[in-house]
């Protein structure tokens, strides 16, 4: 196994992880950020989110430069990115952070475009990211990460940044979802 596979995979481990110290009290404390309180658990969950974050640029970076792409590849790092960040939603409505209806149409853009994808792979067709798709990606990211921060550092200038951000990844998650599946609708309609 190459290293952007490596990088892809330590992500999926660290989803769990990461879910445990953003859910389970451990009792570490609070921070005051801006008149808000932010447990210390969460604190250290949304450093272990951006790291894994991280991870899918620099995977796909160095797998670009040094023509190391594979079909497991291809495979896992998409499906790492949705399982991070449906994680990641998922509790944040569960925390009370994030509508929970934002939360359903990120989810169900990227389950639709994973199905469409599914049938492309069927019949032999790499589909590839559009450009609005990986900026839909970094908003969802941003966003996702600011959120688990409970907003900081923008809490202390009352400037809801986390939540602006969101409707943001969620305009551009339906949008570049309606994109792709005009632009890839020929799959569908040509499938067996």
């Amino acid at each position: 196994m190459n290293l952007p596979n490596k990088l892809t995979l330590s992500r999926i481990i660290m989803i769990p992880i990461f879910i445990a110290l953003y859910s389970i009290p451990l009792g570490f404390g609070e921070w005051d950020i801006g008149g808000a309180s932010l447990p210390i658990s969460h604190f250290l969950a949304a450093l272990l989110f951006i790291l894994a974050a991280t991870t899918d640029w620099v995977d796909g970076y160095y797998a670009r430069k040094h023509n190391l792409v594979t079909n497991l590849g291809k495979f896992l790092d998409p499906l790492a990115d949705k399982l991070l960040v449906a994680a990641a939603l998922i509790l944040l409505v569960e925390t009370g952070l994030a509508p929970a209806w934002i939360v359903i149409v990120i989810l169900s853009r990227e389950f639709a475009v994973t199905g469409l994808r599914l049938v492309a792979a069927g019949e032999g067709i790499v589909l590839a990211a559009s450009s609005m798709g990986k900026l839909k990606t970094v908003t969802q990211l941003l966003a996702t990460a600011v959120l688990l921060l409970h907003n900081f550092p923008f809490s202390y200038i009352g400037i809801p940044f986390g939540t602006i951000m969101l409707y943001i990844a969620a305009i551009l998650t339906f949008w570049s979802g309606v994109e792709y599946f005009m632009k890839n609708w020929h799959v569908m309609s040509d499938s067996k």
